[in-house]
C-alpha cells in the first residue's frame, strides 16, 4: 500500500516501454531528467534498468531516494498482435465453444471476397464445452456439471496449456458456476493462471466478454513474469520504493491489481500521452485539441473536449484491416477512445505493385532498426526519410547517444522506392514522408466523424520523440493552424505518467427500461460498484480525496449498440428517470445529428469510477516577446516547393519564454526536433511549451 503523505522519497520516476524505445522521466523537485534508450525486446526489464540508472546519475539521485515508479508498457498489446503470449484454454457452456470463432456474424469488409478474420487466441482442439445454463435474469437453469469440469483436466495438462479463461453464459449476472469450476481446475493444475469472465468483464454479449477474458488469460503469465523480473532489477538496483502500473483508462493501480487484470494495461503507453494532453489542454486553456502521439512503432490520436480525452468501454487490437471496426479482437475494458495506426519513426515503407509507396504498419523496431541506426536493418523507414530530408541532425540523435548514418538511409530509400520509381533518394524520402503524414490524416478525419466531430478550429497538441518532425505537415492537411510542442515532448507519455490519478473503474450489466425506471436496485448495484472502486483505489492513495463519476450505456429500444450518458451522483430517485433520459437524448443528438422520437429508451449497462485528483499545471501566462539567436543552419527539403530550402536552427534549453521565431527553423532538443515550415511562427510560453501559429496571409 502507497501513503503519499509518508513517502520518504524525493524523486518520482515514470517509465514507458515502448516498441522501439523505453522513456524515463525523474522527477526530483522541481527538476526534470529525462533517458530515451533502445527497448530491448527479449528483456524489456533491462531497457528499464539501463534508463533509469542513466536519469539516477543525471539527476545525481541514489536508487534510494526513489519514492514511487510508475510504469506503462506495450507489452500485452505486443503480445496480443504477434501472438506470443501464453498457451490458452477456455472453457465454456457446452454448445459455445465457437462463439469467439463466429463473432458477430457479418463481414466487416462486404465486398472482399478475400476478407480474412483475425484467429482466435484458442484455437477449436483447446475450447471446452461443459454442461450449465444460467439464464438472462441469473435463475439456474442447468446445474454445473462439476464431473464434466473434472474431466477437462487431464487434456489441459496434456496441451501442457498455461492459462485457462472461464467464460459461461450470463455470468455477468450469476457467477456461481464460474466460481465453482475455477476452484475446481486451479485444485488440480498448480501454476496455470485462470481468468474468470465474469472479474475481467462483467457486460452483456457473451463474444466480446469471453474475448476479454481470453486475452487477459494470454497475457497473464508473460506480464507476471515481466513484472516479477521488472521488481527483482528494481530492487537489485536499490529501488524499493512502490510500482504502481498505468491503465487503459488513464488510471493508476497498484501492482496486484496488474497482475490479476493486465489486458487493462494493453494500451497504457497512449493513455499517458492522452493525459498529458489533457493536462496541457487545461492548462493552455485550449477547449478543443487533438492529441498527436508519434514514437518509433506507432502513431496514436485522440479528441479533447472541455479537457477531457473520449472514454470508451470497447476496444480492437490486432486490426486485420486498418480502419475498419470488426476486424481486430475486441476487448470489454475501460479504455481512452483513441485511433492507433502503424506509422512511427520505424515504420516500413515498401512499393506495391501498383508502384504506389506504402508506409507500415510493420515496424523495424528496435532490432534491427531503421537502416541508419547500422545496427542490421536494411528497410528504409520514416526515420531513414526524416534524416534525409535533413530534419533529423545524424550527429545529435538521443541528444548524441546515437549516430545515425544517412548513407546507410539513403542507399535504403533509393534501393527499395527510388529504383522503383525512377527517383532520387531525396524524393523518394519525400515521398515516403507524404504518405505517412496522409496516413496520420486520413485515420485523424476518420476518428473524427466517427465521433461526430470537427477537427476545424483545434489545436494539434505533438508530443512523442517522431510527433514534431511531422506535426505542422499534419496540421496543414487537416486544417488546423496551431500546433502546441510541450516541454519533454520526446518522452511524454513518461510525463502523462507522472499527472495521472490513481484511479478504478466497475462496469455492471443490468437492464432497466426508462419506462419502469426503478431506482432502488441502481442505488445498490452502485453501493457494490463503489465499494468494489474504492478497496483498489485504496491500496494505492490510503488517504487522499476520491472523485466519483457515473454513466449509463443507454439505446432506443431495438437498437444494437448503446451511447455513454453521464449520470448525476448521489442516491438516484424516480425524479431523476426524466433527468437520464434528457441526458440520452441529448448525447444520442451530437453523435447522430437527430434523435428518434416516440421510441422507449433503455440503459443496458452502468459504470463508476473512482480516481484521485491528477496533477493541475499553472495556467499559461503572458511573457514578453523577444528574438531568440540561432545556434547554426541546416539545409531542409521542403516537401511543398520540391526543393531544398535553408533553415535556422535553435537549442530548446537555449530558448526562453517568450523567444519568438520565423520559420523555416528547427528547434533541436536531446529526444526530438519540431520542424517550423516557413508558414508558421513560433513562439515559447512561460511554461517552456512551442506553440507554432499558422502566419497570415499578406
Amino acid at each position: 500500500m502507497i501513503d503519499k503523505e509518508t513517502m520518504t522519497g524525493i524523486a518520482r520516476i515514470a517509465v514507458d516501454v515502448g516498441g522501439t524505445f523505453t522513456d524515463v522521466v525523474l522527477e526530483a523537485g522541481e527538476r526534470r531528467v529525462t533517458a530515451k534508450v533502445l527497448t530491448t525486446p527479449a528483456a524489456p526489464e533491462l531497457g528499464v534498468i539501463e534508463a533509469v540508472t542513466t536519469a539516477l546519475q543525471s539527476a545525481g539521485v541514489k536508487p534510494g531516494e526513489v519514492g514511487l515508479v510508475i510504469h506503462g508498457t506495450t507489452l500485452a498489446t505486443n503480445a496480443l498482435i504477434e501472438r506470443k503470449g501464453a498457451k490458452t484454454a477456455l472453457v465454456t457452456t457446452e454448445g459455445f465453444r465457437d462463439s469467439i470463432e463466429i463473432a458477430y456474424e457479418h463481414r466487416f469488409e462486404q465486398y472482399d471476397i478475400y476478407m480474412q478474420r483475425p484467429s482466435p487466441l484458442v484455437p477449436r482442439e483447446l475450447r471446452f464445452g461443459v454442461a450449465e445454463r444460467v439464464a438472462a435474469d441469473g435463475a439456474v437453469l442447468l446445474a454445473l456439471d462439476e464431473a464434466a469440469v473434472r474431466t477437462v483436466v487431464p487434456l489441459l495438462k496434456a496441451a501442457a496449456v498455461e492459462a485457462v479463461a472461464i467464460g459461461f453464459l450470463h455470468s455477468y449476472v450469476n457467477d456461481s458456476h464460474e466460481r465453482r469450476a475455477r476452484d475446481i481446475l486451479a485444485a488440480r493444475l498448480p501454476g496455470v493462471a485462470i481468468t474468470l469472465s465474469h472479474e475481467v468483464c462483467p457486460e452483456i454479449r457473451e463474444y466480446d466478454r469471453f474475448s476479454t477474458a481470453v486475452a487477459n488469460a494470454y497475457v497473464q503469465p508473460l506480464m507476471a513474469g515481466y513484472l516479477e523480473r521488472l521488481g527483482k532489477a528494481l530492487t537489485a538496483l536499490g529501488v524499493s520504493s512502490p510500482l504502481l502500473l498505468m491503465m487503459s483508462s488513464g488510471g493508476m493501480v497498484t501492482l496486484e491489481t496488474a497482475r490479476a487484470f493486465p489486458v487493462r494495461l494493453v494500451e497504457s503507453g497512449p493513455a499517458g500521452g492522452a493525459i498529458l494532453a489533457k493536462t496541457l489542454a487545461r492548462s493552455c486553456r485550449l477547449d478543443r485539441v487533438l492529441s498527436f502521439d508519434m514514437g518509433g512503432t506507432t502513431a496514436k490520436i485522440c479528441l479533447i473536449d472541455d479537457y477531457e480525452p473520449r472514454v470508451s468501454r470497447s476496444f480492437e487490437v490486432a486490426r486485420m484491416y486498418r480502419f475498419l471496426k470488426g476486424s481486430g479482437l475486441p476487448l470489454r475494458i475501460p479504455v481512452i477512445d483513441m485511433v492507433e495506426i502503424g506509422a512511427g519513426g520505424g515504420s516500413i515503407a515498401t512499393v506495391d505493385e501498383l508502384k504506389r509507396i506504402a508506409v507500415g504498419p510493420t515496424s523495424a523496431g528496435a532490432a534491427p532498426g531503421p537502416a541508419c541506426y547500422g545496427l542490421g536493418g536494411t528497410l528504409p523507414t520514416v526515420t531513414d526519410a526524416d534524416l534525409v530530408l535533413g530534419r533529423i541532425d545524424a550527429g545529435y540523435f538521443a541528444g548524441g547517444k546515437m549516430t545515425l548514418d544517412p548513407g546507410r538511409a539513403a542507399s535504403a530509400l533509393e534501393t527499395v522506392v527510388g529504383r522503383a520509381l525512377e527517383m532520387t533518394d531525396v524524393i523518394a524520402a519525400a515521398g515516403v514522408s507524404e504518405i505517412v503524414d496522409e496516413n496520420m490524416a486520413n485515420a485523424a478525419r476518420v476518428h473524427s466523424v466517427e465521433c461526430g466531430k470537427d477537427l476545424v478550429g483545434r489545436t494539434l497538441i505533438a508530443f512523442g520523440g517522431a510527433a514534431p518532425l511531422h506535426a505542422a505537415r499534419l496540421a496543414d492537411k487537416l486544417g488546423m493552424d496551431r500546433v502546441l510542442v510541450p516541454a519533454g515532448a520526446g518522452v511524454g507519455s513518461a510525463i502523462g505518467f507522472l499527472q495521472a490519478p490513481i484511479g478504478y473503474e466497475v462496469v455492471r450489466s443490468r437492464y432497466m427500461d426508462m419506462r419502469q425506471f426503478d431506482p432502488a436496485p441502481l442505488n445498490d448495484l452502485f453501493g457494490q460498484m463503489r465499494a468494489e472502486a474504492l478497496a483498489v483505489v485504496r491500496q494505492g492513495a490510503p488517504e487522499a480525496a476520491v472523485r466519483e463519476s457515473r454513466q449509463a450505456f443507454m439505446r432506443y429500444r431495438g437498437q444494437g449498440h448503446e451511447v455513454v450518458v453521464n449520470l448525476p451522483l448521489g442516491e438516484l430517485t424516480g425524479g431523476d428517470a426524466a433527468t437520464v433520459e434528457e441526458a440520452f437524448q441529448a448525447a444520442y443528438r451530437a453523435l447522430y445529428g437527430r434523435t428518434i422520437p416516440n421510441l422507449p429508451v433503455e440503459a443496458m449497462s452502468w459504470s463508476l469510477a473512482l480516481a484521485t485528483a491528477g496533477v493541475e499545471l499553472p495556467e499559461v501566462a503572458a511573457v514578453g516577446r523577444h528574438a531568440p539567436l540561432a545556434s547554426g543552419t541546416r539545409t531542409l527539403f521542403d516537401v511543398d516547393r520540391g526543393t531544398t530550402i535553408e533553415a535556422l536552427v535553435y537549442r530548446r534549453n537555449s530558448l526562453e519564454p517568450g523567444a519568438t521565431l520565423a520559420g523555416p527553423a528547427v528547434i533541436v532538443e536531446d529526444e526530438t526536433a519540431t520542424i517550423v515550415p516557413g508558414g508558421f511562427a513560433a513562439e515559447v510560453l512561460s511554461a517552456g511549451h512551442i506553440l507554432l501559429t499558422r502566419k497570415a496571409a499578406p
